[in-house]
């Protein structure tokens, strides 16, 4: 089993009480944030995203700084680091009625970085659709929230070691995401990305891209549009950019926008193997 240091609300542990609403109905939100040399480049977004989804739950937004001196306790002396921040809406009483004066429960966790393959950055990874579609529900479209039922469910539809990623359609058949990132496609000369207002994770590493590319647009996607792509890649804030070289039987091969958004990545601090 992988390394893994845990602090619970600011102290060292393992276990969460029984009637935490987290454990009980996925009631909280999380970050998974990627430290290099006990840096997270992408920290700002991360906490961002974190204090607007404790603002649309209601529960009480935990506070900045001790996050941070939290994250760098649990990911100190390794330099390539994943911290997962969890927040739920704490302890509670049996049912879906939340607490009026919730104490939230925070979980701060830290694990080594999976190994960052080169050839995938290089000559991109192959993708399958997934037959698992997401659900529409905007008052949690864009949010990490806890509940994560759909891509377990997608995950779960194969295990071959070559095709580490599936992309989802939602219910009305429109291009969303794959089941751990985000998606950009260059068609027709235009950087597109699917709106992620209905369903889906508005990724920190999506919103570094719309941030370097302001010229980008946010839009409705088909599956026949996908095909016609000259560039499809994934964004993800701990794996960075990656090329996609297919989805199913269709092809695709890195190209110039793909590879300038991994020198934006690089450029931010992200590892090299990146480029």
């Amino acid at each position: 089993m992988a390394a893994v240091r845990v602090l619970v609300n600011g102290a060292p542990a393992d276990t969460l009480s029984v009637a935490d609403r987290g454990v009980a109905y996925g009631d909280g939100l999380f970050e998974t944030i990627r430290f290099v040399h006990g840096l997270a480049p992408l920290w700002a977004r991360h906490q961002q995203r974190l204090q607007d989804g404790c603002r649309r739950l209601g529960i009480p937004a935990p506070d900045a700084e001790q996050c941070l001196r939290e994250a760098a306790a649990v990911s100190a002396g390794w330099d390539h680091a994943v911290v997962r921040i969890t927040l739920t809406r704490g302890v509670g009483p049996r049912g879906y009625a939340p607490p009026a004066s919730p104490q939230p429960t925070r979980i701060v966790a830290a694990f080594e970085a999976p190994a960052m393959h080169g050839d995938s950055y290089l000559q991109g990874i192959r993708v399958r659709w997934c037959e698992t579609r997401l659900g529409l529900q905007p008052l949690l479209a864009g949010m990490k929230h806890l509940n994560r039922l759909e891509q377990v469910l997608a995950r779960a539809e194969w295990s071959e070691a070559a095709i580490p990623e599936g992309l989802l359609l939602d219910l009305d058949g429109n291009v969303i995401s794959a089941t751990m990132a985000n998606l950009f496609a260059v068609i027709d000369g235009t950087l597109v990305t699917p709106s992620v207002e209905r369903c889906g994770v508005a990724g920190v590493a999506r919103a570094e891209v719309l941030s370097a590319r302001p010229d980008a647009q946010v839009t409705t996607l088909r599956p026949d549009q996908l095909q016609h792509a000259r560039e499809v890649f994934l964004t993800s804030g701990v794996r960075g950019i990656l090329p996609v070289q297919a989805v199913g039987d269709t092809v695709y091969g890195p190209g110039p926008v793909t590879r300038a958004m991994q020198r934006h990545w690089c450029g931010l601090g992200f590892p090299m193997e990146q480029a």
